[in-house]
Order: C-alpha cells, then structure tokens, then sequence
C-alpha cells in the first residue's frame, strides 16, 4: 500500500460478507475500493459513495457497457444517446444519472416517485412517476422519447429498484435486438413471473454483482474510485442525501425496520460507530 499513510481521510467499500466490515471502530478493506476524502466532504457524506457508486460503474461500464467519460467515441456534444435510469431518486441510480451524464448520454430519462423524484430532478433530463401505474410508466418513457425525436426503444437502462414492477415496465420499452439492461436483483425472483420472465427478442438481462469490484472487476473499481474522488475535489459529483440515525450500532435496529417498512426514499442511513454506548473513543 503506498497510496495511504496513517492518519488520511478516506472512504472504502469493504469485501462483503467477510469479517472486518463496516460495523465497527475499525474495518479493514483493499486499497483498491479505498480513496481519498476531499477536504470539503464530510465522513458521513463519503460514506453515501463506495457500495452504490460502484455497483452503479460496474453495472454501466462492464454490464451494459455504455462508452466511458474517457472515450474519445463517446456521444459528442448535442448528439443523443439516451439511457434509463429505473430508481433515479435511490442512491445507485442518482450515482449511475451522474455518470451517465460524465459519459455524454443524453437525454437521461429518470423513473421515480415520492420524495426521490425532486432529488432526481437535478440529475436527470426527465422524470417519469411510477405511482400511475405500468401502462402510464410506460407511456410516459415513450412521449419523452417521441419529444426528443428518438426511436421508441432504449439500448442503455440502469434498472436500480429491480422489483415491484421494474421488469414488467422495462420489457416494453427496451429494445428487442441491442437492447442491455443492469440489474441489481434477479428477474427469477423478483419479476412478476418469476423464472419464466424474458425480455423480447435479444435484449440482455445482466444481474450487476458491485463483489466483482473486488475480484474479476478489481483495475475498474481501481480506476473509478480514484476518478470518483477527483470529481468531488472538483465539485462534478455529488454525494447521496444522509440520514444519520444516532444511537451508533444501537440504532441499526431502527435502520433496518425503516428499510423493512419502505420508510427511506432518496435517503441513505448512517451510523456513528463512537456513538455506540459502551464504546470508548
């Protein structure tokens, strides 16, 4: 390790269910999901940023393998290539809308709902409410398609939410022959007909995995992490809405039942881990 010295301000993505996590005084991870906290970003802030920046990258650059910020291929200026963003308001969607945008995709069209879609509307081309019902979801993706002059179906979507009708909603919309859509859960358990669900035509189905950032995606998430936190330095990314439940571990209780009862939209939870009673800091 020659990039940290004792005492640096950084974030990690720590290897998943493995010991040494994140609940706890001191959790231990590679250097290579490890960065530098800018000084203008708080802890709380930088701990919004590691697990969904990166299942947002490895969904869009590996999965479905939109151009990267670097490629000189990448859509010019005014030229449109747009991309859904299922889950806009959620922190990987709000991540994967601001990459998105890095990568020149245009327009970026957001699904949202409630409290997520005010958030989403500063990063997003256009919102589209999912509380209408799947036939307007529908509808309402294919009227900002017809509006930007685009063909009615997408190449590029970024499915966050991956449950409660995601599936069922992107089928109809993406398109049969070239069409890539990233998933964070798998459609044979959570789309409506299970096993049997199958997008038309070619269209790719990938279930985005953020642990290959840890193995067979390691130079990628090597490589972002590090661009990630050259953008917050330069204010071009923004971190993800925080609520801080007090109590340090004595609150994750209260997290997870928020979670359980679909209390957190937009938001993501942290803890304090000095907080803790019991804890001597």
């Amino acid at each position: 390790v020659y990039e940290f010295k004792p005492g640096d301000r950084v974030a990690a993505f720590h290897v998943m269910r493995a010991p040494h996590g994140s609940f706890a005084e001191y959790a231990l991870a590679p250097d290579w999901t490890t960065f530098h906290i800018p000084k203008s970003v708080s802890f709380e802030s930088a701990a919004t940023i590691p697990l969904a920046a990166l299942t947002a990258v490895i969904g869009l650059y590996a999965d479905i393998q939109v151009p990267n910020p670097f490629d000189p291929k990448k859509p010019k200026e005014g030229e449109k290539v747009p991309i859904l963003i299922y889950g806009a308001g959620s922190a990987v969607g709000a991540f994967g809308a601001q990459l998105a945008r890095l990568s020149g995709l245009k327009p970026i069209i957001g699904v949202a709902g409630a409290s997520g879609a005010n958030f989403a509307k500063g990063l997003v081309d256009h919102v589209v409410d999912y509380r209408q019902g799947e036939d307007a979801l529908v509808q309402g993706i294919e009227d900002v398609l017809k509006k930007e002059g685009l063909p009615p179906k997408l190449t590029y979507v970024l499915d966050a939410i991956s449950e409660n009708g995601s599936f069922e909603a992107i089928a109809q919309v993406v398109d049969p022959e070239n069409g890539r859509v990233s998933h964070v859960l798998p459609p044979a358990k959570y789309a409506k007909a299970g096993e049997n669900f199958k997008y038309p035509g070619n269209a790719q189905a990938i279930q985005t995995s953020v642990g290959q950032a840890h193995d067979s995606q390691k130079d990628l998430a090597f490589l972002y992490v590090r661009y990630i936190a050259q953008l917050l330095e330069e204010g071009r990314f923004k971190t993800h809405p925080y609520e801080v439940i007090p109590g340090g571990l004595g609150g994750v209780q209260q997290g997870l039942q928020n979670l359980k009862e679909g209390k957190a939209s937009g938001v993501k939870y942290v803890y304090r881990i000095e907080e803790t009673g019991g804890v001597k800091v």
